[in-house]
């Protein structure tokens, strides 16, 4: 059975893999989003880092509240976590920024654990 958008979660995922291989874990979550970047750039997958998402509440649209830290491909949030192990509020964060941004599927990646955690979430119309 094919996953949505497959190819795209597998390459992002690799990227990930790579920066943990060079880093390891013990640093703070900005730093790996920097040499994440950079490594995105480097397998040249698109991206957009820290963009807002609008957010909508009965009709009025707040700005400048949700934030993940990438959106790859213009489809696939890309939320980083340095933590010594993921939580469901972490998972909930990535939920709902697939939610309020309305995109398929999102990646959760925590660099603070011995070898990366990875969940994948699918937000279905």
């Amino acid at each position: 059975m094919e996953l949505l958008f497959e190819q795209e979660t597998k390459s992002i995922i690799s990227a990930c893999y790579e920066v943990h291989r060079v880093l390891g874990r013990g640093f703070t979550e900005p730093l790996y989003q920097a040499a994440l970047a950079e490594e995105l750039t480097l397998r040249q997958i698109p991206f957009v880092r820290e963009d807002y998402i609008p957010f909508f509440y009965k009709g009025k649209e707040f700005i400048n509240l949700l934030r993940p830290d990438f959106v790859c491909y213009s489809h696939i949030i890309l939320e980083l976590k340095a933590v010594s192990n993921l939580l469901p509020e972490h998972e909930a964060q990535l939920i709902n920024y697939l939610k309020a941004a309305d995109l398929p599927v999102g990646l959760l990646i925590n660099f603070g654990t011995e070898s990366i955690q990875v969940k994948r979430r699918v937000h279905l119309y």
